[in-house]
């Protein structure tokens, strides 16, 4: 199956409008007191749910110039970690977790063992000692992006190998582009148990709608 690429999107949910001692009591696993005489108002409240922030690299401007800082756009929900194959653009295995869990902890649990080639490709998020580790003991190639030296410019020859990497791991963009758009995925329930099963039922209406375009493409004219 040509190796398999790995990355996780942001799902939006409804903002909560919670005030700060509300959402301390929720990061804390407990329910704030002035909900639990109100049955009704506990029952709208997604207390899985979480915000993090998503960086975009800015703009150049007109000028030529770039902005000195990147953009941070504030974002609450759940995140979709996926796994596809390269050849054929199927997602092969997914979790879901809150928005602000960090991507590169889940990808050994994402990993597809039945696939037949031995290359993962994944973004900077994904590079950690452990995870190279694992995919080394376990016959994998890591064709994972390295990550910029701080304070130093990206090597030449390393700033080639990502973007020839990234030719590579930008199909797995495709999956998220559909989803959101054409099927414009967004959790409209309460907890990651539904929230679980809402996402999870996108990625299987996706891999049918993938199937049957591949299935189109294959077909004698």
């Amino acid at each position: 199956m040509s190796g398999q690429i790995i990355d996780a999107s942001l799902v939006a949910a409804p903002r909560q409008r919670n005030t700060e001692g509300e959402k301390a009591a929720i990061r804390a696993g407990e329910i704030p007191e002035d909900w639990q005489d109100q049955p009704a108002k506990l029952r709208q409240k997604d207390r899985d749910a979480r915000w993090t922030v998503k960086f975009t690299k800015a703009k150049t401007k007109p000028d030529g110039s770039t902005p000195p800082v990147d953009l941070a756009v504030p974002a609450f929900g759940y995140k979709n970690h996926i796994t596809i194959d390269r050849h054929h653009g199927l997602i092969r295995s997914w979790a879901v977790t809150d928005a602000a869990r960090h991507d590169g902890a889940h990808l050994i649990g994402l990993i597809d063992k039945s696939n037949t080639a031995a290359g993962v490709w994944a973004d900077t998020a994904y590079r950690s000692k452990q995870n190279e580790a694992w995919l080394a003991d376990n016959g994998m190639r890591s064709c994972i992006h390295r990550k910029k030296p701080r304070g130093r410019p990206m090597p030449r020859r390393t700033a080639l190998a990502n973007a020839a990497k990234s030719r590579v791991r930008s199909a797995i963009e495709h999956v998220f582009a559909r989803q959101k758009g054409p099927m414009g995925l967004f959790v409209r329930t309460i907890g990651i148990a539904r929230a679980t099963t809402k996402i999870g039922l996108a990625n299987l209406a996706y891999n049918m709608q993938r199937l049957v375009w591949l299935d189109r493409k294959t077909a004698p004219a």
